[in-house]
């Protein structure tokens, strides 16, 4: 493994993930329902932003002026190229943190992010990045982390350890990371049918085995073998971020916002019992037994008055992300699956149909003869943004300003979708992030900028893109071998695309 990587895995890239939490519009709202008082965003910065699609897509779909930096210069050079394709104006560098955070150039920044990443990195890198945010995050900033949370992890840490171990010992450099991690898996599964009684004492570990088999090898590559890594108790966390003078806020995920999803009435009464809120988020993450925490961090927590709290939620303006007839109303917490009320979300989704921003009030007061109540309707949302139903949504005057870069990044993704199967979101200036599509559809969206006008041109302009690299699409486990078989299957979907999702493209200007 390379020395300048310091443990990191360098060898192979990461995946091309795009992470909502990091959108501005979704702090917002996330802060107005809490009850806090939400900074406007106008620098941000991501550390360790990996292939650098959801740093590119923030800064093409919003006014905020980002940063970053990525210790990979090849994850760093792609993130750039995307930058600069797009004339977003990000500033992302491929600095190792050290370097980055002695920079004299960096502003100080109203938001600074990081997804995984603090799992990752050694304790000095801790300490390093403790000490940026303490320096460059302003008073009232935000900060999103995200980590590999205790006690979900306790049951799997051991067999992250021996795969781990596996690779640097058993291993040889020359093996490239994804043949070393295959053999580590391989080792693992003997190992459990060997029936030790570590596995006789944590029953699923031999299922979660085998569920990394068919998990991407770029992301298993960095998300388990990396020479540093570390879940924690989210008091540990805290204890890390108290020198930075970093407070709580809320969840990131917005279902964790709806406990009665999550926990059953008997828990919600024993936590509630809690009257210490750090205290109380370690009994939550017990009950839960989750594995990963996204959360949302603030320097000097402010609240708002109730006037002041529901007038701006008020004014926030929302958008409907799914095919309305498709949308089924239920929700999977942590109790299960749950069904909706359909007396409080069709009249809402009735109304959203149209896919055409509208303001919170504004839908409050088209629902008034329904006798959907305000704390009704705010839960109804944030439950359909958690379920990427709906989207928060920029005012006009924002979207106007972001067209041009989201458009310029979008035809940059769709090109490079023809030859690269990893790419998979186009940004919308209407949700201020990224819509999720699969790599067809974005090579249909392609084909419909570029004049074609019917499901069968675009399925032939696909099929052709697929037949000169010899790809062929796999269905239900098969191979399509012929090109019939092939543009039959690319038809149907492009006659899906045309029927659901372009119009909801055009809406979110997307295209």
């Amino acid at each position: 493994m390379s020395n300048w990587s310091a443990g990191y895995v360098s060898d192979i890239g990461y995946t091309f993930g795009y992470y909502g939490e990091l959108n501005p519009l979704r702090i917002r709202l996330a802060f107005l329902n809490n009850g806090l008082v939400f900074p406007e965003l106008g620098t941000a910065c991501e550390l360790g932003f990996g292939q650098g699609l959801s740093a590119n897509i923030h800064a093409s779909a919003s006014i905020t002026k980002w940063y970053g930096t990525d210790f990979s210069p090849s994850q760093a050079g792609f993130a750039r190229e995307l930058a600069q394709l797009s004339s977003n104006d990000a500033e992302l560098f491929d600095d190792a943190f050290s370097e980055f955070f002695a920079r004299t150039d960096l502003p100080d920044f109203d938001f600074i992010c990081m997804h995984g990443i603090w799992s990752w990195v050694s304790d000095e890198n801790r300490k390093l990045i403790v000490d940026f945010i303490h320096r460059k995050l302003k008073v009232g900033g935000v900060l999103y982390i995200s980590y590999n949370l205790l006690p979900g992890w306790a049951a799997f840490a051991p067999i992250r350890h021996l795969l781990s171990e596996h690779t640097q010992i058993m291993g040889s450099e020359g093996q490239g990371t994804v043949n070393r991690i295959d053999d580590a898996i391989a080792f693992a599964e003997k190992l459990l049918e060997t029936k030790p009684a570590y596995a006789r004492d944590n029953p699923l570990a031999a299922e979660r085995v085998q569920s990394l088999k068919n998990q991407n090898r770029q992301y298993l590559a960095h998300e388990y073998f990396n020479r540093d890594w570390q879940p924690m108790h989210f008091s540990t966390l805290a204890d890390w971020l108290e020198p930075a003078k970093m407070q709580y806020a809320c969840s990131a995920h917005y279902l964790d916002h709806i406990e009665a999803i999550n926990f059953t009435a008997e828990q919600l009464s024993f936590l509630n019992e809690i009257p210490d809120a750090r205290f109380r988020e370690s009994v939550r993450d017990f009950m839960a037994n989750q594995q990963f925490r996204r959360d949302y961090w603030v320097k000097g927590p402010r609240r708002f008055s109730q006037l002041d709290q529901n007038e701006s939620i008020r004014a926030q303006r929302v958008v409907l992300l799914s095919h309305r007839p498709d949308v089924v109303l239920e929700i999977t917490g942590k109790l299960g699956v749950i069904s909706l009320n359909e007396a409080i979300y069709s009249p809402i989704l009735d109304v959203l149909e149209n896919h055409e921003p509208i303001a919170i009030g504004d839908l409050e007061s088209i629902l008034k003869s329904k006798n959907i109540q305000f704390s009704q309707l705010i839960q109804a949302i944030i439950i359909m943004i958690g379920s990427n139903i709906l989207s928060p949504a920029n005012d006009d005057l924002v979207l106007q300003k972001c067209k041009k870069n989201t458009t310029d990044l979008n035809t940059a993704l769709m090109l490079k979708a023809r030859g690269q199967q990893e790419f998979a979101h186009l940004a919308s200036p209407v949700t201020g992030g990224a819509i999720s599509l699969g790599r067809f559809n974005l090579l249909f969206t392609l084909a419909y900028s570029l004049g074609k006008i019917s499901a069968l041109e675009l399925a032939e302009f696909v099929l052709q893109t697929l037949n000169v690299q010899d790809q062929k699409i796999t269905k239900n486990g098969k191979t399509l071998e012929t090109d019939q078989e092939n543009l039959s299957e690319l038809l149907t979907q492009a006659e899906v695309y045309f029927g659901k999702l372009l119009p909801i493209l055009k809406a979110l200007q997307v295209i």
